[in-house]
């Protein structure tokens, strides 16, 4: 594009990747190569460091370095950003431990070189030990790169807003947003610690050179706001803009509200106008703008606001205004799975085969009725073989009570039946004084993991059943990345890849549905989507037969919604619809009333999907579409044009 029009916008020299994990691996190579600059120099080299999960595939390719290439960490000193106080450096949650998991037990590092803030300070000596940390920083000569992640509060280590801009090493008060965005390594907000020691804004902006990574849709509103906002302490990250050496690092997702992304023909970008897609989100940006119809607007309201030079290519409005309209009408059907004896030229599925074998993958144990309950539904009543492949165990998001409730169960079964000499009784004991005793943010023993993972799974049957699935085609694949019994999960491994290939062989089915929902806290939706691709990926490879019939659909679940834009079949739900949808949400009853991890969302699930539904009708009725009273949405993924990647490793 435009690098002076770009500059306009942007106030920080900003590169984006196709994904976290190339951006990953070319920081990496940046570190690597300034560590070896100085070895060869003789000197130290200085990093500051970040933790959450934006940099663990950072954290891993460093390793892989090490451990493959020889790149040694001998001659690095480390300061990391923060720790939350008070923190002991065992616990699960510390940033202790996560350093020494995800680098510092990998490198050979020296210890003596490893700095980071330590919540075990007694509250007396906190001001001291910054005091401390800030001589240190300042006797290894300060930090020559310094990585960074950013809040969704615009915070830049644990600077919260009304951070300034010359800021020491202190100790804090974290925002609520933090503290909720936390909760789920806390097994509830409850456990979040309210204070943190970090490094202030002052501190981090001494630092050489300044590298910040943002991954996903939930960061892309505050990397708009740090990267073309004014510099403000309501959002500390934008004072980066006064630093001579930053860069920000995005995989496409975060960068999707930057200007040159959402709306690059306000920047003076040069644009493929033939370009179907470019035009549509052209078209529909305009009208959503102007709150008109898509077959309203005028060549004059094109001209005025940026979009002369589509129609000095494309010809008049009202011409491009009938092709982008009936591109979003096509992508309407009440036939999801495609409607038998029709021309399906203009339609998003294929006529034939019917009835197709459908299999629709949920992460969690109710991602797919949250998320395409309507849809599933309507596949079932028009008579497809569905299936449910449940991907993971979903045991971590069950409050301890419930597993209480069933183990008593159990038990008072047992009892009433006389069934044997009250084993059920010795189970029930075992996991209320395990339970009662439990410390927050303590793992479950592998006995009450089993049984929080059972409460979610019969959900699931109740839910199938009342769809209209038959039992044997719901599949509870439990792959073993999640089974940790923590929020942090393992690396996807061969076994999590070979379980879904398994399935897809013995099923071959002639639709997928997969979610394409990024932006969930724990990232378990991520690592399951990388999960299908790779098995994909590998099954084309093999020049397997049945995928030439197979189509994949990607739904977006409680947390995020495809722009209208994007949105290639739309399947518009009745009321009476919306209401059977809600009813096998309700089957997830460990679910109802407050969910264990409702994110920054405090609504129940089942109301983030109704609204959400509402919200996509009414866009298309805005639009100047049919009104209907709610729509799921859906966008293809087209495998066969897809190269070869190496799915993402990294989860939280």
């Amino acid at each position: 594009m435009d690098t002076a029009a770009q500059l306009r916008a942007e106030r920080l020299p900003t590169t984006i990747y196709a994904d976290s994990e190339q951006a990953s691996v070319a920081v990496a190579q940046q570190i690597a190569a300034l560590v070896r600059q100085r070895a060869a120099e003789g000197r130290m080299c200085v990093l500051g460091l970040a933790t959450g999960s934006t940099p663990t595939r950072l954290y891993e390719e460093l390793v892989r370095l090490h451990q493959q290439e020889g790149l040694s960490f001998r001659n690095v000193i480390s300061f990391n950003l923060d720790e939350y106080y008070p923190m002991a450096p065992d616990s699960l949650q510390s940033y202790v431990r996560f350093m020494r998991e995800y680098l510092f037990d990998h490198l050979d590092i020296q210890p003596e070189n490893i700095h980071i803030p330590d919540g075990t300070v007694p509250q007396e000596q906190v001001a001291e030990f910054c005091r401390r940390y800030e001589e240190q920083i300042r006797a290894a000569g300060g930090i020559d790169l310094q990585v960074l992640g950013i809040g969704r509060t615009g915070h830049i280590g644990f600077n919260e807003p009304g951070s300034g801009a010359t800021s020491r090493t202190r100790l804090i008060t974290l925002d609520h947003i933090t503290r909720t965005d936390a909760a789920s390594d806390f097994y509830g907000e409850e456990n979040v610690p309210r204070r943190a020691i970090t490094m202030g804004v002052g501190t981090i902006l001494e630092a050489r050179h300044i590298v910040l990574l943002a991954w996903g849709e939930g960061k892309a509103a505050v990397v708009k706001r740090m990267v073309e906002g004014d510099p403000t302490d309501s959002v500390p990250a934008t004072y980066l803009q006064q630093h001579p050496h930053v860069q920000v690092v995005l995989d496409e997702a975060a960068s999707a509200e930057l200007t040159r992304v959402k709306t690059p023909w306000l920047v003076g970008s040069a644009l493929n106008w033939q370009d179907a897609a470019t035009v549509r989100k052209a078209v529909t940006w305009l009208a959503r703008t102007l709150q008109k119809p898509i077959l309203k607007l005028t060549d004059e309201e094109y001209n005025e606001n940026g979009l002369s030079t589509l129609l000095a290519e494309s010809g008049l409005a009202y011409d491009i205004n009938i092709r982008v309209f009936r591109q979003l009408q096509r992508t309407i059907t009440g036939w999801p799975g495609g409607k038998p004896n029709a021309d399906d030229t203009d339609r998003p599925e294929r006529a034939t085969p019917f009835p197709k074998r459908v299999l629709i993958f949920s992460p969690h144990p109710d991602d797919d009725v949250i998320s395409m309950g309507g849809t599933l539904l309507r596949l079932v009543d028009q008579g497809h073989e569905v299936h449910v492949a449940y991907q993971t165990s979903g045991n971590i998001a069950v409050f301890d009570d419930e597993a209480i409730r069933f183990a008593e169960f159990v038990a008072d079964y047992d009892e009433a039946f006389r069934l044997d000499e009250q084993p059920a009784e010795t189970l029930y004991r075992r996991v209320a004084d395990f339970l009662h005793q439990k410390h927050p943010g303590q793992v479950d023993s592998e006995e009450v993991q089993r049984i929080k993972g059972l409460i979610r799974r019969g959900e699931a049957k109740s839910a199938c059943r009342y769809a209209g699935v038959p039992a044997q085609n719901a599949h509870f694949l439990d792959l073993p990345f999640y089974e940790t019994g923590r929020v942090r999960k393992k690396p996807i491994g061969e076994e999590d890849i070979r379980l879904t290939i398994d399935l897809l062989q013995r099923l071959q089915p002639q639709q997928i549905y997969a979610a394409g929902d990024l932006s969930d806290p724990h990232g378990t939706h991520r690592v399951c989507l990388a999960a299908i691709f790779e098995a994909i990926r590998r099954l084309q490879a093999a020049e397997t037969v049945w995928l030439s019939d197979c189509r994949v659909w990607l739904y977006r679940g409680a947390w995020q919604e495809w722009d209208i834009d994007q949105i290639e079949m739309a399947v518009p739900l009745s009321p009476q619809e919306l209401t059977r949808k809600r009813r096998a949400i309700f089957k997830h009853q460990s679910q109802k009333d407050r969910p264990l991890f409702p994110g920054a969302d405090q609504r129940e699930f089942w109301q983030r999907a109704e609204e959400r539904n509402r919200t996509t009708a009414r866009l298309y009725d805005q639009l100047g579409l049919p009104e209907y009273e709610a729509i799921e949405a859906f966008v293809r993924w087209k495998f066969e044009l897809v190269p070869h990647q190496e799915p993402e490793k990294g989860n939280k």
